[in-house]
Protein backbone atom coordinates (compact mmCIF):
# COMPACT_ATOMS: atom_id res chain seq x y z
CA UNK A 1 0.00 0.00 0.00
CA UNK A 2 1.31 3.35 -0.94
CA UNK A 3 1.16 6.40 1.33
CA UNK A 4 -2.02 7.75 -0.30
CA UNK A 5 -3.94 4.56 0.46
CA UNK A 6 -2.66 4.52 4.04
CA UNK A 7 -3.82 8.14 4.50
CA UNK A 8 -7.27 7.30 3.10
CA UNK A 9 -7.58 4.34 5.49
CA UNK A 10 -6.63 6.52 8.49
CA UNK A 11 -9.15 9.21 7.56
CA UNK A 12 -11.91 6.62 7.16
CA UNK A 13 -10.98 5.10 10.51
CA UNK A 14 -11.18 8.49 12.24
CA UNK A 15 -14.54 9.18 10.63
CA UNK A 16 -15.89 5.82 11.76
CA UNK A 17 -14.54 6.36 15.29
CA UNK A 18 -16.13 9.82 15.48
CA UNK A 19 -19.45 8.52 14.24
CA UNK A 20 -19.36 5.68 16.77
CA UNK A 21 -18.53 8.12 19.62
CA UNK A 22 -21.33 10.44 18.58
CA UNK A 23 -23.78 7.53 18.48
CA UNK A 24 -22.71 6.37 21.95
CA UNK A 25 -22.44 9.77 23.66
CA UNK A 26 -25.28 11.71 22.06
CA UNK A 27 -28.06 9.87 23.93
CA UNK A 28 -26.21 10.32 27.27
CA UNK A 29 -25.73 14.02 26.65
CA UNK A 30 -29.36 14.30 25.59
CA UNK A 31 -30.49 12.52 28.74
CA UNK A 32 -28.23 14.74 30.88
CA UNK A 33 -29.65 17.86 29.29
CA UNK A 34 -33.15 16.54 29.74
CA UNK A 35 -32.51 15.82 33.45
CA UNK A 36 -31.04 19.29 33.91
CA UNK A 37 -34.10 20.89 32.34
CA UNK A 38 -36.38 18.78 34.52
CA UNK A 39 -34.46 19.80 37.67
CA UNK A 40 -34.70 23.47 36.74
CA UNK A 41 -38.42 23.13 36.08
CA UNK A 42 -38.89 21.36 39.42
CA UNK A 43 -36.93 24.09 41.24
CA UNK A 44 -39.03 26.76 39.59
CA UNK A 45 -42.20 24.90 40.57
CA UNK A 46 -41.04 24.67 44.20
CA UNK A 47 -40.12 28.35 44.19
CA UNK A 48 -43.53 29.27 42.77
CA UNK A 49 -45.23 27.07 45.36
CA UNK A 50 -43.26 28.47 48.31
CA UNK A 51 -42.85 31.99 46.97
CA UNK A 52 -45.83 33.64 48.64
CA UNK A 53 -45.11 31.92 51.98
CA UNK A 54 -41.43 32.81 51.91
CA UNK A 55 -42.22 36.38 50.98
CA UNK A 56 -44.84 36.59 53.71
CA UNK A 57 -42.40 35.18 56.26
CA UNK A 58 -39.75 37.67 55.18
CA UNK A 59 -42.20 40.57 55.49
CA UNK A 60 -43.33 39.35 58.91
CA UNK A 61 -39.73 39.08 60.06
CA UNK A 62 -38.93 42.59 58.84
CA UNK A 63 -42.06 43.90 60.54
CA UNK A 64 -41.12 42.28 63.87
CA UNK A 65 -37.59 43.64 63.55
CA UNK A 66 -38.87 47.16 62.88
CA UNK A 67 -41.27 46.95 65.83
CA UNK A 68 -38.48 45.72 68.12
CA UNK A 69 -36.16 48.51 67.04
CA UNK A 70 -38.91 51.13 67.52
CA UNK A 71 -39.71 49.80 71.00
CA UNK A 72 -36.05 49.77 72.00
CA UNK A 73 -35.59 53.28 70.64
CA UNK A 74 -38.55 54.54 72.69
CA UNK A 75 -37.16 52.92 75.84
CA UNK A 76 -33.74 54.43 75.20
CA UNK A 77 -35.29 57.89 74.78
CA UNK A 78 -37.25 57.46 78.02
CA UNK A 79 -34.09 56.50 79.85
CA UNK A 80 -32.28 59.52 78.44
CA UNK A 81 -35.11 61.80 79.59
CA UNK A 82 -34.45 60.58 83.13
CA UNK A 83 -31.00 62.11 82.87
CA UNK A 84 -31.00 63.64 86.33
CA UNK A 85 -29.60 60.94 88.55
CA UNK A 86 -30.29 60.53 92.21
CA UNK A 87 -27.44 60.31 94.69
CA UNK A 88 -28.04 56.57 95.15
CA UNK A 89 -27.68 56.00 91.40
CA UNK A 90 -24.50 58.07 91.23
CA UNK A 91 -22.97 56.13 94.12
CA UNK A 92 -23.99 52.85 92.49
CA UNK A 93 -22.47 53.87 89.15
CA UNK A 94 -19.25 54.87 90.93
CA UNK A 95 -19.11 51.46 92.63
CA UNK A 96 -19.07 52.93 96.15
CA UNK A 97 -20.66 50.64 98.77
CA UNK A 98 -21.97 53.55 100.87
CA UNK A 99 -25.35 55.15 101.42
CA UNK A 100 -26.44 58.67 100.65
CA UNK A 101 -26.21 59.85 104.25
CA UNK A 102 -22.61 58.67 104.47
CA UNK A 103 -21.76 60.72 101.40
CA UNK A 104 -23.41 63.80 102.90
CA UNK A 105 -21.52 63.29 106.16
CA UNK A 106 -18.25 63.09 104.22
CA UNK A 107 -19.21 66.29 102.35
CA UNK A 108 -19.81 68.14 105.63
CA UNK A 109 -16.44 66.96 106.94
CA UNK A 110 -14.69 68.15 103.78
CA UNK A 111 -16.49 71.52 103.98
CA UNK A 112 -15.30 72.03 107.57
CA UNK A 113 -11.78 70.98 106.59
CA UNK A 114 -11.60 73.44 103.67
CA UNK A 115 -13.11 76.21 105.81
CA UNK A 116 -10.53 75.64 108.55
CA UNK A 117 -7.77 75.88 105.98
CA UNK A 118 -9.06 79.35 105.00
CA UNK A 119 -9.38 80.49 108.61
CA UNK A 120 -6.00 79.15 109.73
CA UNK A 121 -4.22 80.65 106.73
CA UNK A 122 -5.69 84.06 107.59
CA UNK A 123 -7.86 84.51 104.51
CA UNK A 124 -10.71 86.98 104.28
CA UNK A 125 -14.18 85.81 105.30
CA UNK A 126 -15.47 85.61 101.73
CA UNK A 127 -12.45 83.49 100.74
CA UNK A 128 -13.05 81.16 103.68
CA UNK A 129 -16.75 80.94 102.73
CA UNK A 130 -15.79 80.11 99.15
CA UNK A 131 -13.47 77.38 100.39
CA UNK A 132 -16.30 76.10 102.57
CA UNK A 133 -18.61 75.81 99.54
CA UNK A 134 -15.91 74.14 97.45
CA UNK A 135 -15.25 71.58 100.19
CA UNK A 136 -18.94 70.86 100.74
CA UNK A 137 -20.31 70.80 97.20
CA UNK A 138 -17.52 70.98 94.64
CA UNK A 139 -14.79 68.61 95.75
CA UNK A 140 -16.97 65.62 96.82
CA UNK A 141 -18.99 65.80 93.58
CA UNK A 142 -15.81 66.01 91.55
CA UNK A 143 -14.41 62.92 93.29
CA UNK A 144 -17.70 61.07 92.70
CA UNK A 145 -17.77 61.96 88.99
CA UNK A 146 -14.11 60.99 88.67
CA UNK A 147 -14.78 57.56 90.18
CA UNK A 148 -17.81 57.07 87.89
CA UNK A 149 -15.80 57.96 84.78
CA UNK A 150 -12.91 55.70 85.81
CA UNK A 151 -15.23 52.75 86.45
CA UNK A 152 -17.02 53.24 83.12
CA UNK A 153 -13.67 53.39 81.31
CA UNK A 154 -12.58 50.09 82.89
CA UNK A 155 -15.91 48.56 81.87
CA UNK A 156 -15.54 49.65 78.24
CA UNK A 157 -11.95 48.35 78.08
CA UNK A 158 -13.02 44.80 79.03
CA UNK A 159 -16.54 44.69 77.57
CA UNK A 160 -15.50 43.44 74.12
CA UNK A 161 -13.61 40.53 75.73
CA UNK A 162 -16.74 39.62 77.70
CA UNK A 163 -18.76 39.59 74.48
CA UNK A 164 -16.17 37.26 72.95
CA UNK A 165 -16.76 34.85 75.84
CA UNK A 166 -20.48 34.78 74.96
CA UNK A 167 -19.69 34.24 71.26
CA UNK A 168 -17.40 31.29 71.97
CA UNK A 169 -19.87 29.82 74.44
CA UNK A 170 -22.78 30.06 72.03
CA UNK A 171 -20.71 28.49 69.24
CA UNK A 172 -19.78 25.60 71.54
CA UNK A 173 -23.44 24.95 72.39
CA UNK A 174 -23.84 26.69 75.76
CA UNK A 175 -27.02 28.69 76.47
CA UNK A 176 -26.74 32.45 76.85
CA UNK A 177 -27.48 32.36 80.60
CA UNK A 178 -24.54 30.01 81.20
CA UNK A 179 -22.25 32.33 79.25
CA UNK A 180 -23.41 35.25 81.40
CA UNK A 181 -22.67 33.24 84.54
CA UNK A 182 -19.15 32.49 83.30
CA UNK A 183 -18.51 36.21 82.81
CA UNK A 184 -19.96 36.98 86.26
CA UNK A 185 -17.52 34.48 87.81
CA UNK A 186 -14.32 34.98 85.88
CA UNK A 187 -14.29 38.46 84.33
CA UNK A 188 -12.38 41.30 86.03
CA UNK A 189 -14.14 44.08 87.84
CA UNK A 190 -16.36 45.99 87.13
CA UNK A 191 -17.49 43.59 84.37
CA UNK A 192 -18.08 40.75 86.83
CA UNK A 193 -20.09 43.01 89.17
CA UNK A 194 -22.49 44.17 86.45
CA UNK A 195 -22.98 40.73 84.95
CA UNK A 196 -23.44 39.24 88.42
CA UNK A 197 -26.31 41.66 89.05
CA UNK A 198 -27.65 40.85 85.56
CA UNK A 199 -27.63 37.11 86.29
CA UNK A 200 -29.13 37.59 89.74
CA UNK A 201 -31.94 39.70 88.28
CA UNK A 202 -32.79 36.95 85.79
CA UNK A 203 -32.59 34.33 88.55
CA UNK A 204 -35.10 36.12 90.78
CA UNK A 205 -37.67 36.38 87.98
CA UNK A 206 -36.85 39.39 85.83
CA UNK A 207 -37.02 38.99 82.08
CA UNK A 208 -33.91 39.45 79.98
CA UNK A 209 -35.23 42.79 78.75
CA UNK A 210 -35.87 44.12 82.27
CA UNK A 211 -32.48 42.91 83.50
CA UNK A 212 -30.71 44.60 80.58
CA UNK A 213 -32.61 47.85 81.22
CA UNK A 214 -31.41 47.84 84.82
CA UNK A 215 -27.88 47.12 83.64
CA UNK A 216 -28.08 50.14 81.33
CA UNK A 217 -29.30 52.29 84.24
CA UNK A 218 -26.31 51.20 86.33
CA UNK A 219 -23.86 51.60 83.45
CA UNK A 220 -25.29 54.23 81.03
CA UNK A 221 -22.97 53.58 78.09
CA UNK A 222 -23.69 53.24 74.38
CA UNK A 223 -21.85 49.90 74.38
CA UNK A 224 -24.27 48.45 76.93
CA UNK A 225 -27.20 49.82 74.92
CA UNK A 226 -25.89 48.11 71.76
CA UNK A 227 -25.48 44.86 73.66
CA UNK A 228 -29.05 45.00 74.93
CA UNK A 229 -30.43 45.79 71.46
CA UNK A 230 -28.63 42.78 69.92
CA UNK A 231 -29.90 40.38 72.59
CA UNK A 232 -33.47 41.70 72.41
CA UNK A 233 -33.64 41.51 68.62
CA UNK A 234 -32.24 37.97 68.64
CA UNK A 235 -34.71 36.93 71.34
CA UNK A 236 -37.74 38.34 69.51
CA UNK A 237 -36.90 37.72 65.86
CA UNK A 238 -34.26 34.98 65.96
CA UNK A 239 -31.03 34.87 64.02
CA UNK A 240 -27.39 33.96 64.48
CA UNK A 241 -26.53 35.34 67.92
CA UNK A 242 -22.85 34.41 67.73
CA UNK A 243 -22.40 36.28 64.45
CA UNK A 244 -24.30 39.35 65.71
CA UNK A 245 -22.31 39.54 68.95
CA UNK A 246 -19.07 38.92 67.07
CA UNK A 247 -19.82 41.88 64.82
CA UNK A 248 -20.67 43.96 67.90
CA UNK A 249 -17.33 43.08 69.52
CA UNK A 250 -15.55 44.13 66.31
CA UNK A 251 -17.43 47.44 66.26
CA UNK A 252 -16.57 48.12 69.92
CA UNK A 253 -12.89 47.46 69.30
CA UNK A 254 -12.99 49.77 66.27
CA UNK A 255 -14.62 52.50 68.42
CA UNK A 256 -11.91 52.07 71.04
CA UNK A 257 -9.19 52.29 68.37
CA UNK A 258 -10.78 55.44 66.97
CA UNK A 259 -10.93 56.99 70.44
CA UNK A 260 -7.23 56.26 70.88
CA UNK A 261 -6.44 57.99 67.58
CA UNK A 262 -8.54 61.00 68.58
CA UNK A 263 -6.76 61.17 71.93
CA UNK A 264 -3.37 61.09 70.22
CA UNK A 265 -4.34 63.76 67.69
CA UNK A 266 -5.82 66.06 70.34
CA UNK A 267 -2.90 65.72 72.75
CA UNK A 268 -1.24 68.83 71.28
CA UNK A 269 -4.32 70.96 71.95
CA UNK A 270 -4.56 69.58 75.49
CA UNK A 271 -0.90 70.36 76.15
CA UNK A 272 -1.46 73.89 74.86
CA UNK A 273 -4.45 74.28 77.19
CA UNK A 274 -2.36 73.16 80.18
CA UNK A 275 0.47 75.55 79.30
CA UNK A 276 -1.82 78.52 78.65
CA UNK A 277 -3.81 77.82 81.81
CA UNK A 278 -0.73 77.57 84.02
CA UNK A 279 1.16 80.59 82.63
CA UNK A 280 -0.75 83.28 84.62
CA UNK A 281 -0.12 81.49 87.91
CA UNK A 282 3.54 80.89 87.11
CA UNK A 283 4.07 84.50 86.07
CA UNK A 284 2.19 85.81 89.14
CA UNK A 285 4.32 83.58 91.40
CA UNK A 286 7.54 84.79 89.78
CA UNK A 287 6.47 88.45 90.06
CA UNK A 288 5.50 87.95 93.70
CA UNK A 289 8.89 86.46 94.49
CA UNK A 290 10.81 89.23 92.72
CA UNK A 291 8.57 92.13 93.78
CA UNK A 292 6.08 91.24 96.56
CA UNK A 293 4.39 94.67 96.62
CA UNK A 294 3.72 94.81 92.88
CA UNK A 295 0.61 92.57 92.94
CA UNK A 296 -0.61 93.64 96.38
CA UNK A 297 -3.36 95.98 95.01
CA UNK A 298 -5.06 93.03 93.31
CA UNK A 299 -5.67 91.43 96.71
CA UNK A 300 -5.97 94.52 98.94
CA UNK A 301 -8.43 96.67 96.96
CA UNK A 302 -11.98 96.04 95.72
CA UNK A 303 -11.06 96.98 92.16
CA UNK A 304 -8.23 94.46 92.26
CA UNK A 305 -10.57 91.79 93.61
CA UNK A 306 -13.03 92.42 90.77
CA UNK A 307 -10.16 92.21 88.28
CA UNK A 308 -9.10 88.88 89.75
CA UNK A 309 -12.68 87.53 89.61
CA UNK A 310 -13.10 88.65 85.98
CA UNK A 311 -9.75 87.18 84.99
CA UNK A 312 -10.66 83.90 86.66
CA UNK A 313 -14.02 83.76 84.89
CA UNK A 314 -12.48 84.47 81.48
CA UNK A 315 -9.73 81.92 82.04
CA UNK A 316 -12.27 79.32 83.18
CA UNK A 317 -14.38 80.00 80.09
CA UNK A 318 -11.38 79.60 77.81
CA UNK A 319 -10.30 76.34 79.45
CA UNK A 320 -13.87 75.00 79.24
CA UNK A 321 -14.11 75.85 75.52
CA UNK A 322 -10.75 74.25 74.75
CA UNK A 323 -11.75 71.14 76.67
CA UNK A 324 -14.98 70.84 74.70
CA UNK A 325 -13.09 71.29 71.44
CA UNK A 326 -10.76 68.39 72.25
CA UNK A 327 -13.57 66.04 73.34
CA UNK A 328 -14.80 64.30 70.20
CA UNK A 329 -17.48 61.70 70.69
CA UNK A 330 -17.28 58.54 68.59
Amino acid sequence: MDQQQILIVLVLGLVCFGALAFVLLAPNQKDKTKRRVEEMNAAKAVKRANGPNAEAQSKERRKKLAESLAALDDKTKNLKKKRRLSMEQMLEQAGLPIKRKHFYIASVVMAVFFGLIGVISGQKPWVSGLLLLIGGFGFPRWVLNFLRARRQKKFVDEFSNAIDVIVRGVKSGLPVNECLKIIAREAPRPICDEFHMLVEGIRVGLSMEQALERMYERMPLQEVNFFGIVLMIQQKTGGNLAEALGNLATVLRSRKLMQGKIKALSSEAKASAWIIGSLPFLVAGAVHLSSPDYLAPLFATKVGNFILIGAGLWMGTGIFVMKKMTQIKV
